[in-house]
């Protein structure tokens, strides 16, 4: 631990001297003021952390009430934090990781170096244990490693530059995440303060944007940050919190009214990339940039005519029998309804269930255990693969470049012209332009987002409030795409390790032997671990899992309320699904099936 807390003031010193080479010349309009800010919020924080180690300091197993005075000071310190992450993530980024990261070991990808848990969540973690007490010595050592950092953080200041460019975006990105992470309790799940910390975040919003609100004069800005706050304060309850009046009421319209200021301001920037900063909101179906997703240029509507036309040929198999739509069936929501798909000598199965291919172009990851980068990558690897298609790329382009059709599709579609040939890497790229054009986004709750109040029933408006909170569903598929793309900056894909059961016969529980991400990125922490896929169009999309053995929605949901595969008494060493039962009774069950079904895009 001694280490780690080194490495991390190597940081901090690293990026000190990084933006300390930013120009100094222009203060710009609320960039002291954001800075002077930061520097108090520190300091409080700072000391937020040493009443929670004297309150973990004090925790007797005989005596509930000092168990509960850890967990209230561990609350009152996460809400400290929340002053100081807008600033502090946006700008120190690396710095930042040890307080308020997730409680599992992070993997460093490519060179597989993971960080021990560390920071808030674990603490919260093991304050919410049978016997916290047992865990004194290690609690003791979050403290201190918590204690010394943030005594230095203002250190990070030293000659520190910032534009307010920077600082409205650092702003957007934390109202981001307070959409996406902080009313679905990502940050808290046990202690379920998210919304008093989305409060506080909120708060911090509106300090740092005065003097840009009292230069931009916007009223409906002001207006929305009131009504918004006012939402949180009115309603603090985590369980019964209304998150979809809280969306389209308050949060969604303050985010397109603050981006409609930033660019009348002329203070736009996007240093991350991934989201289109111009969509009206988060839930827009243009709210993220295809070229942040492997498309280096917009295809052409003809390229895409041509990928959508080759998704359908049967010469791209080795027998000349399957095609992409084979697994991929557009009239089943681009999958077979299998298990596993049957191979191409109609007898093997594959490895894996087929997922939908709808919105799969929102990945950083492809298949199941993300080996693949690319949608073009997983192309030629299913096209190759000897029990999926067998195809040989040098007899199939034979094949493609003697058909004149074909040859002047490719021509027209700009991919080559009469001097040149087909090549296999142009059917990969055509394929993967139709394959991305696979976003409806048009399914009744997106209509209800988009301002159709008649477009959910009373029971899918629970089962959103449901999958966002008590069911902590949006904790693992993140809004708005609900896959495993993590907010806010959508840089990342997820795996996780559910402990998937065998069958979904969870009254006889046993252990799946599929090793997931683990057999080509051997860590033990990715032992049995998949990508989260989305959930749009799920209730049309069964069976489910990785090995599609569970047959039905309630299996699924059951599944995940008892705990996952440790919940369920087996043995997954590094499960990151947590293992506490969620107690969701049968009418929220139903509602959340509601809500998934609302997710069913009509095409």
């Amino acid at each position: 631990m001694a280490a780690l807390l080194q490495n991390f003031v190597l940081i901090a010193t690293f990026l000190v001297i990084a933006v300390a080479a930013t120009d100094h010349s222009n203060p710009g309009i609320g960039v002291q003021q954001s800075v002077g800010q930061f520097r108090a919020d520190c300091k409080a924080y700072a000391g937020s952390l040493k009443k929670l180690t004297s309150a973990i300091k004090s925790i007797d197993s005989t005596r509930s009430e000092t168990i509960l005075t850890a967990r209230n000071e561990l609350k009152h310190s996460r809400l400290a934090y929340k002053k100081i992450e807008y600033f502090l993530e946006y700008f120190f980024f690396t710095s930042s990781r040890i307080y308020n990261r997730a409680p599992k070991n992070e993997i460093e990808e490519p060179y597989l170096e993971y960080q021990e848990p560390a920071g808030m969540q674990y603490m919260e973690a093991m304050l919410y244990e049978d016997t916290p007490a047992r865990k004194m010595a290690e609690l003791l050592v979050q403290c201190n490693l918590l204690s010394v950092a943030a005594d230095d953080l203002t250190s990070l200041l030293y000659q520190f530059q910032a534009s307010d460019k920077q600082i409205l975006e650092s702003i957007r990105i934390q109202l981001i995440r307070i959409i996406a992470l902080g009313i679905s309790g990502f940050d808290a799940p046990l202690l379920k303060s998210g919304m008093a910390e989305s409060f506080i975040s909120l708060q911090i919003i509106e300090k740092t944007l005065e003097p840009y609100l009292a230069r931009a004069k916007d009223d409906s800005v002001n207006h929305y940050l009131k009504t918004t706050l006012r939402f949180l304060q009115q309603h603090p309850d985590f369980d019964s919190f209304d998150r979809l009046s809280f969306l389209t009421e308050n949060a969604l319209p303050l985010q397109k009214h603050l981006g409609i200021m930033i660019r009348q301001m002329n203070l736009d920037t996007n240093s991350a990339g991934i989201l289109n900063y111009r969509a009206e909101h988060l839930f827009s179906p243009d709210a993220f940039d295809d070229h942040a997703f492997g498309q280096d240029l917009p295809a052409s509507q003809l390229e895409v005519e041509l990928g959508k036309k080759l998704f359908f040929e049967t010469r791209l198999s080795g027998n000349g029998t399957k095609s992409c739509a084979s697994c991929h069936n557009p009239d089943q929501f681009f999958t077979d309804g299998l298990p596993k798909s049957i191979g191409l000598d109609n007898h093997s199965l594959v490895r894996r269930n087929a997922p939908s291919l709808l919105y799969s172009g929102y990945q950083h990851n492809q298949f199941w255990d993300g080996r693949a980068k690319t949608l073009e990558e997983q192309i030629a690897t299913v096209m190759r693969d000897t029990v999926e298609m067998n195809g040989d790329p040098t007899v199939i382009v034979a094949s493609l470049s003697k058909d004149k059709t074909y040859a002047r599709q490719f021509r027209k579609a700009g991919l080559i012209n009469r001097k040149q040939a087909i090549t296999e890497q142009h059917l990969y790229q055509s394929l993967a332009a139709f394959v991305r054009t696979l976003k409806p986004f048009n399914s009744d709750f997106d209509k209800y987002l988009a301002g159709n109040k008649r477009a959910l029933t009373d029971g899918q408006k629970s089962g959103f409030n449901l999958f966002m909170g008590k069911a902590q569903c949006g904790t693992c598929h993140f809004a708005p795409l609900f896959n495993g793309l993590i907010p806010p900056l959508y840089k990342l894909t997820e795996f996780e390790i559910l402990g998937t059961t065998l069958t979904d016969d969870l009254e006889k529980p046993a252990n799946d032997n599929d090793n997931g991400r683990f057999d080509f990125k051997s860590t033990p922490y990715y032992k049995g671990a998949f990508k989260t896929p989305t959930v749009r169009n799920v209730a049309k999309t069964a069976p489910y899992m990785h090995h599609g053995t569970f047959g039905s929605l309630e299996k699924v949901i059951e599944f995940y309320n008892q705990g996952g595969g440790v919940g369920l008494g087996l043995d997954v060493p590094h499960q990151t699904l947590s293992s506490l039962p969620l107690n969701l009774n049968e009418q929220e069950k139903n509602d959340l099936i509601s809500f998934l079904q609302s997710l069913t895009d009509h095409i």
